[in-house]
């Protein structure tokens, strides 16, 4: 009988429509599927064309225009939709294909569409701003004016492609050729100038990567990934090839092919030139390049950097001036060393202290070579000049990390905190603004390198003080550090001393710990393996005797499992397993009260790991990208009352689950419904919480159905991310997807920034389902898409809404039934309304008709994109009313964008009379604007009264079928914009 129920059922459904219509979807069945993956294929290859083109533009400054990028996620989306369409053909019942034949040909109408959309007439990218490369230093160099002259010459001449800059470590090469790059980029000589930090060992994949990256001006993935060095060599000989460049390359080790790099040999032909930095004359000849070598400075050129960096007032300091000369003389000429003592007693004007500080330089122990005894020694004086455990500490700590590591800032400081290296504070921001104190205190003692890149600042530890501080500091507490020594395997049992306290062996290639394998570690704290990406198990005997482990780094290891033992390392305060992708097992972590960091970003844990709920201390614990982590057991999260970071993504939650963590500061996570989103933000406090990032996300089978929005709001997250990371900014998001709002109204967070309601139901006004919107006064970004019943962004006569002064940009995308911005009738015009506005985005909104509101029109004083696309009903921008029949005047004084495509009704972009100010407008855009008759652009009066082009103005465009149109358009003195018209094929 049970075998009957769900043919009857199916049965029932189809009867409830059109009966021809289900037996045609069922008899046609085959040829909708051989029809979707068609059209999918099509799809795809257009998107692997439009992807190729775009990763070549932009390694040379280029940028991928706004609606492609929307354009390649739109395809992602797609995919994944197309992707579970093709499960469930897999495992369809013959009786259910006249339903699931119905869903595949409304998909088949999905992919045209989006075919259709990939067509860019106006290129695929955009130009940024001009840059030649990144300037590299602030100070000014002392000496060293033969080698740079002669480094100049080979530069400026045809003779010498290929330079080698040589010399012992600390003797300045890099500060030369920082200079030297600086020079190059502000002069603009060549095309580019690419500076790069090779470093030891030689990673062909990971210089090609960084050239690459460089040259882009961003650190996303440039070159075909995988282990193909030749194909991403063709890539990158082929983009490198394109223009005149110099090529820098700093701390060179060992020989390689410039060719199997795909670095072009450069040629008088080319106009390149490749400068490498080495300690190793020996490797720059092998390398075909002409040998300058950096000397040791002169005493009198020492004298003049230490005088520059302690200050030369100290010489006015009585019996001093001996006392400095001669500490002067212990740093050897080497400017790494002179700079770095000198910065340890800038400030000091105490003789005895002077005195000491000589005494120690002069009795410190030799090392190999004279110049490691010149740097060990002022290391170890501006060390012990700290006066700071905590500092002192925070150095060393570097020391345990690959040479030229680049660290991020928060990257450093998490490290830090982790490792307890900060006294513990009441909250993670407190402990952040210290470990910040440390990080400015070391860069300004010169034991850190500071670098502005693309990404934001990053920090290094110059090799040489990395080899001198693991060398004479590192082994007297305790560290053994084997980084990036392609290492197969760990030390054996004698490799580990009972003394060890830090010990990294990440960046190798160990594949395999020996079963039984017990180090006797008894004060071991840290134990970093990291990146070994061949790691996939680790025997129970390991940890058996590190009773004192702090921190476990196994981040991006091919760990699949952790052994028992892990559970009875009860002081364990940090546990980071970090892109560990075939993690799925964690045994229980009950024992481990003292726990407080757990980071499991995407791994492949499928259950949350027992006894995570008696973690008592935990503040920190990410869960982002754990795609086979379907859910927490209630009652786990609600108990980590001390969390203060908690992120997560794939997993939906109740919000009474975390309602009650009220030390929250960062918080990243998906409710499953309004209610609990509501209950969530009115039991937090905004001022400790202002990090955050929460998708409110509804029923997967809702009558607006999104499929894959998971991954379209991970990807619209990771780029705002990066928007927030490259300008500082916290970031502070809402996202409500596929909810039907019905009665509920949305309360938002007092400190929010971005909001973005898609996909959902029940919302006439935008903004009037919005509680208590006059307290968020930082919201800055509002984007509303898909609404069906949407019909304005606010309805005045409903409500007032003081928070639009501050809205900078609006983002309006497929409503179907917006007619209006705002809705005004019956109540006094506010001034205020949208008067902060810059950016305004209209797309696919096919019942609005008018854009601005004439009341309105004061507001928008602020607008510097308008852009309106795809509104089939869209017939003027600016409203005129019935008695308008004076000549207006409508300024826009900051508007600098003005697109208007695919406006088949537009009739006039303002007033038969009226006329529009905005000479700041750069570009002009008009395509699909057939009814449009005239262009109001009024242009500004030089001072002799003669019309002149906006001083601003690129650019006019229109495509090419448009001719006859731009012939007949209205626009006075229209012959003087000649020069700027683009004609683009649609």
């Amino acid at each position: 009988m049970e075998l009957l129920v769900e043919p009857i059922m199916e049965l029932v459904k189809c009867l409830g429509r059109s009966a021809c219509t289900c037996v045609d979807y069922h008899l046609n069945f085959d040829e909708a599927v051989s029809d979707l993956g068609s059209e999918w294929g099509v799809l795809n290859s257009r998107k692997e064309a439009i992807n190729s083109i775009v990763r070549t533009e932009v390694l040379w400054g280029k940028e991928v225009k706004h609606e492609v990028q929307g354009w390649l996620e739109r395809v992602e989306e797609t995919n994944k939709e197309v992707q579970a369409i093709q499960e469930k053909i897999q495992r369809v019942k013959w009786y259910s294909r006249g339903c699931l034949g119905k869903l595949v040909c409304k998909k088949i109408e999905v992919v045209k569409k989006i075919h259709e959309q990939g067509c860019f007439p106006d290129g695929l990218i955009v130009d940024r701003p001009p840059t030649h490369g990144i300037i590299m230093s602030n100070d000014n160099l002392v000496g060293e004016d033969s080698a740079k002259e002669k480094i100049w010459g080979y530069l400026a001449g045809n003779e010498v492609r290929k330079i080698g800059v040589c010399g012992i470590g600390g003797v300045g090469k890099t500060t030369i050729m920082k200079h030297i790059n600086d020079e190059l980029v502000r002069e603009a000589k060549f095309d580019k100038v690419i500076w790069v930090t090779v470093s030891y060992p030689l990673d062909v994949i990971k210089l090609q990567e960084n050239i690459a990256r460089t040259i882009a001006g961003d650190d996303k993935q440039r070159l075909s990934e995988g282990e193909d060095k030749e194909r991403r060599a063709a890539e990158l000989q082929s983009v490198m090839g394109r223009v005149r460049h110099v090529l820098i390359l700093d701390d060179v080790w060992e020989v390689f092919s410039l060719i199997e790099v795909g670095i072009p040999e450069p040629t008088i032909h080319n106009g390149s030139k490749i400068v490498i930095t080495s300690r190793s004359i020996e490797v720059c000849q092998k390398m075909g390049c002409e040998i300058v070598k950096v000397e040791p400075l002169s005493f009198h050129e020492s004298l003049k950097l230490f005088l520059d960096k302690v200050g030369h007032h100290i010489l006015q300091v009585p019996n001093l001036e001996g006392i400095l000369k001669l500490i002067v003389e212990e740093c050897g000429g080497l400017p790494l060393a002179i700079v770095v003592v000198a910065e340890s007693m800038k400030g000091e004007d105490d003789v005895h202290v002077w005195k000491n500080a000589l005494n120690e330089l002069q009795e410190q122990l030799k090392s190999v070579t004279d110049s490691d005894q010149k740097i060990a020694k002022s290391l170890r004086l501006s060390y012990d000049r700290l006066n700071n455990s905590e500092i002192q500490s925070c150095f060393l700590y570097c020391s345990l990390f690959p040479e030229d590591y680049p660290f991020g800032r928060e990257e450093l400081v998490e490290g830090w905190i982790d490792e307890g290296l900060i006294d513990v504070l009441p909250s993670r921001k407190v402990a952040y603004d210290r470990g910040q104190a440390f990080l400015n205190r070391l860069v300004k003692n010169c034991l850190l390198e500071k670098t502005v890149y693309w990404r934001g600042d990053v920090f290094k530890m110059h090799d040489v003080l990395r080899d001198m501080a693991i060398k004479s500091i590192g082994r007297e507490f305790g560290y053994m550090v084997k980084v990036g020594m392609k290492l197969t395997e760990v030390p054996d049992e004698r490799g580990w001393g009972n003394d060890l306290k830090k010990v990294s062996l990440m960046q190798n290639r160990i594949s395999k710990i020996p079963l039984g394998l017990c180090p006797k570690c008894p004060t071991l704290s840290t134990l970093i393996l990291s990146n070994n990406q061949n790691l996939s198990q680790i025997p129970k005997s390991f940890f058996a005797s590190m009773p004192e482990l702090k921190v476990l780094d196994l981040s991006e290891t091919g760990i699949e499992a952790l052994p028992n033992s892990i559970s009875n390392l009860e002081k364990l305060s940090s546990m980071r397993l970090r892109r560990c992708k075939r993690l799925r097992y964690l045994p229980s972590l009950a024992k481990l009260r003292a726990l407080k960091k757990l980071d499991l970003y995407n791994s492949r844990i499928e259950v949350a790991p027992q006894g995570m709920e008696k973690l008592i201390s935990l503040e920190y614990l990410d869960l982002r990208y754990c795609p086979n982590l379907k859910k927490i057991p209630m009652g786990m999260l609600s108990n980590l009352s001390n969390l203060q970071y908690l992120v997560f993504e794939e997993l939906k939650i109740k919000g009474e689950e975390v309602a009650g963590l009220r030390k929250l500061e960062t918080f990243d996570g998906v409710f499953d419904d309004i209610q609990g989103y509501n209950y969530f933000v009115k039991s937090q406090d905004f001022q400790i919480l202002t990090d955050y990032y929460i998708l409110v996300e509804g029923p997967a089978e809702a009558k607006a159905k999104a499929v894959g929005i998971a991954v379209a709001g991970a990807q619209i997250r990771a780029d705002m991310l990066a928007d927030f990371r490259l300008t500082g900014r916290k970031k502070s998001m809402v996202k409500i997807n596929n909810c039907d709002l019905g009665e509920e109204c949305i309360v938002l967070p007092d400190n929010i920034q971005k909001l973005e309601i898609m996909k959902c139901r029940n919302m006439r006004s935008g903004l009037h389902k919005v509680a208590l919107l006059e307290k968020a006064t930082e919201l800055s970004i509002c984007h509303f898409q898909s609404c069906e019943d949407m019909e304005c962004v606010v309805d005045l006569d409903s409500s007032s809404c003081p928070v639009l002064d501050k809205l900078e940009e609006l983002h309006l995308r497929e409503l179907p039934k917006l007619s209006v911005l705002v809705r005004v009738e019956g109540v006094a015009t506010p001034s205020h309304v949208f008067s902060n506005l810059k950016k305004l985005h209209i797309l696919s909104c096919s019942e609005m008709r008018k854009l601005l509101p004439l009341q309105l029109l004061q507001s928008f004083q602020n607008l510097k994109v308008i852009e309106v696309q795809g509104c089939k009903q869209m017939e003027e921008i600016i409203a005129s009313s019935d008695s308008d029949a004076s000549s207006n005047k409508f300024t826009f004084p900051k508007l600098r964008t003005l697109l208007l495509t695919d406006l088949p009704q537009l009739k006039s972009i303002c007033s038969a009379k009226g006329v529009m100010l905005c000479d700041s407008i750069e570009k002009i855009t008009i395509r699909g604007c057939r009814e449009l008759k005239r262009i109001p652009v009024q242009l500004p009066l030089l001072e002799n009264g003669q019309p002149s082009p906006p001083p601003r103005l690129k650019e006019i465009k229109i495509d090419e079928e448009s001719k006859e149109w731009w012939e007949s358009v209205e626009w006075d003195h229209k012959n003087l914009l000649q020069p700027f018209l683009k004609y683009s094929r649609r």
